[in-house]
């Protein structure tokens, strides 16, 4: 799976350069050229993370990214703030209002490429290519294996995307609508019931006890279950 990042940044020969870089390194970008498309873009589909710039028109980087963190749906989404901006007491307020890191131009691509993975080794470690571990549950991506304890599950694609999503934000309740958005490529074309059958599916593969809650009128929660 591609990391996808939302690259919000207002001059377009660095988005073209940020875009064709980030690609070329596995990523795959999505771009806002203002804030407020970039809240649109966020509210509609948020991606893995978001580089987000500082100056930017109608809304700048710094108060965006405080209001992705006062939102339930969108506060654990990494950012990584890109600004000309060089002095500590500015790198200390994009710190204070929400940013993962902090990235100053003129910069090497390489340093932020490498900034960018390190942020999503932390935040979304399959992703990243690293294991998930929750409980008793381990969750490897690159060799496509999930354990619960000893047991290797045997999961349909869908199952194991499921799977991955909800330990990358375990006891965190999502509604059908975001799964759908968050797992299935064509989400949006696809019944709600689908995730339903895709959560009954993903319960008789892990077997008891069971890990997922579910919320009534809300959606569904992975509750790291007990190590045995």
């Amino acid at each position: 799976m591609r990391p996808r990042i939302l690259v919000v940044e207002d001059e377009p020969a660095l988005q073209q350069i940020l875009a064709f870089n980030l690609t070329a390194a596995g990523f795959e970008v999505e771009q806002a050229f203002d804030g407020e498309e970039a809240l649109d873009r966020l509210l509609a589909r948020p991606p893995d993370l978001v580089l987000l710039d500082w100056m930017l028109p109608e809304r700048s980087g710094l108060e965006l990214c405080r209001r992705i963190r006062r939102d339930p749906a969108l506060r654990d989404l990494p950012v990584v703030m890109l600004t000309a901006r060089g002095e500590e007491a500015d790198r200390v307020r994009g710190l204070e209002g929400g940013a993962d890191d902090y990235v100053t131009k003129p910069f090497s691509m390489a340093e932020l490429i490498a900034r960018l993975r390190a942020v999503l080794r932390r935040t979304r470690p399959a992703l990243a290519g690293g294991e998930l571990r929750v409980g008793d549950l381990r969750l490897d991506s690159q060799t496509h294996r999930a354990f619960r304890g000893a047991r290797e599950l045997r999961l349909a694609p869908t199952e194991f995307r499921l799977l991955q999503f909800l330990m990358e934000h375990p006891g965190r309740v999502f509604s059908r609508s975001q799964l759908l958005e968050r797992v299935w490529a064509d989400g949006a074309d696809l019944d709600p019931r689908a995730v339903d059958a895709a959560i009954r599916r993903l319960r008789r593969a892990l077997g008891p006890p069971d890990p997922i809650r579910t919320v009534r009128a809300e959606g569904y929660a992975l509750e790291p279950p007990a190590q045995t």
